[in-house]
């Protein structure tokens, strides 16, 4: 029986792959003689010098490619599917899922829930180790696939089978400790639910992650994400000033300690929940390296940072009367105000400001990343909005210009008349895009 092999997609001009006659639509069946499974054993075995690979034309004719390269070296193959594979699909029924909670409109695309600990490695997505086979975790241990971001929710075997809606949830600790065997380093996340995995049951988790501390680098702690379509769904309590002031406090404690004891904070509070109880924001040097930006973690601090060393490296004599919009969540619009008006001192232009409420996820989500298109047209009717609008890139799917209510790019920028600008997430390019003159 003929091995499927992996369709290749495209071809990198002038690279190895395109030297050597490989064309998309072809298919790897091998690699020295041997099936590639998925993209970690392509890259494993492309780290090599030597290469034997066994190539099916379109015409069905199979070709034995030798290819002598640097180490390392790409050799110019993009795939059909980049995980070689499909995505491991989620095998939880959790009850805080945000996959859950989306309008009834949301495109397919947005409803499924991966969980694929390939991802993880390769691009940072966080996994619930629920549906990991003998064959996963032999080759993660045998790869030795690390670090691995691992959402733990709970070390409580009872609870984190309740909170996921699947029985193996409670091998968690196990499964850990197989990490550790095998040298897995491991980043944390734990989505807090208010009255359910808090509290004591907080205290728990911590001290239990701390006796697997020589393979965690962080702990992030978020808040549940809650949208008004939870129809159905188990009741959560949202965070506010009081019980939010009260994690920050609980979580100090821990903080003080493993600073004692590792030199390191290791377990690090959202930005979302400082905002919710109106309290300061630690210091820059409280986040350490940033291990968790990517959780909303510290993102303020290191944004504000960015921004501020840029505006002082602005030239006093740069001035002008542009009008310009910045768009935001609800819960960045204090610090984004502060920002428009530092703005506007330094360089003279005119500032605006817009937080916009999130109707498409029912007006409790406040985050900027999950603003759309459909909401920030309804958000400017009326507004004076200057020569340019520029939105934070996270609001757009990744890679492409789409919100995640399908609206497009120039869709919008037809909507309101102007120019909009999608800016990364970032001080330095928020400055840099304020001063230029395109």
């Amino acid at each position: 029986m003929k091995t499927k092999g992996h369709t290749i997609s495209n071809i990198l001009p002038g690279s190895i792959a395109d030297e050597m006659g490989i064309e998309p639509g072809d298919k790897l069946i091998a690699i020295n003689n041997t099936t590639v499974l998925d993209v970690l054993d392509y890259l494993e075995w492309i780290e090599q010098d030597y290469l034997e690979l066994t190539i099916r034309k379109q015409d069905g004719e199979e070709w034995i490619l030798e290819i002598e390269k640097d180490i390392d070296e790409d050799i110019g193959i993009d795939f059909e599917f980049p995980l070689m594979d499909r995505k491991k699909a989620c095998a939880n029924n959790c009850i805080f899922c945000f996959v859950d909670q989306l309008p009834p409109s949301s495109r397919c695309s947005l409803q499924f829930k991966d969980d694929d600990w390939r991802l993880s490695f390769l691009m940072g997505n966080y996994i619930t180790l629920t549906n990991l086979s003998p064959r996963d975790l032999k080759r993660i241990h045998e790869k030795h696939v690390s670090p691995l971001y691992v959402s733990i929710h709970t070390s409580n075997p009872d609870l984190r089978i309740k909170m996921m809606g699947n029985k193996r949830a409670g091998e968690i600790l196990d499964i850990l400790e197989g990490f550790r065997e095998n040298g897995i380093l491991v980043h944390c996340q734990i989505v807090l639910c208010r009255n359910i995995n808090d509290g004591n049951e907080l205290d728990k988790t911590l001290e239990d992650l701390w006796s697997f501390h020589d393979i965690i680098q962080s702990i992030a702690i978020v808040p549940v994400g809650l949208t008004g379509h939870r129809q159905g769904l188990e009741e959560i309590l949202p965070y506010d000033k009081g019980s939010s002031n009260q994690l920050i406090d609980q979580v100090e404690v821990w903080q003080a300690f493993f600073k004692d004891k590792l030199d390191t904070a290791l377990v690090f509070v959202a930005d979302e929940f400082y905002l919710m109880a109106e309290r300061p924001m630690p210091e820059y040097q409280a986040y350490e390296d940033f291990p968790q930006i990517e959780n909303g973690v510290g993102l303020v601090q290191k944004f504000r940072n960015e921004f501020y060393e840029a505006i002082e490296e602005l030239s006093s004599d740069i001035r002008g009367q542009d009008e310009i919009s910045i768009i935001t969540g609800q819960s960045a619009f204090e610090i984004m105000e502060e920002i428009g008006q530092t703005l506007e001192r330094m360089t003279g232009k005119t500032i605006y400001v817009y937080p916009i409420k999130n109707n498409f996820f029912g007006g409790q989500v406040s985050v900027a990343g999950l603003v759309t298109g459909s909401d920030i047209i309804k958000g400017l009717e009326g507004k004076p909005l200057g020569e340019k609008i520029l939105i934070p890139n996270i609001m757009l799917r990744q890679g492409e210009n789409v919100f995640l209510d399908d609206t497009t790019l120039e869709t919008l920028q037809q909507g309101l008349g102007t120019k909009v600008v999608p800016v990364a997430v970032d001080g330095r390019a928020l400055v840099k895009e304020i001063m230029s003159k395109d």
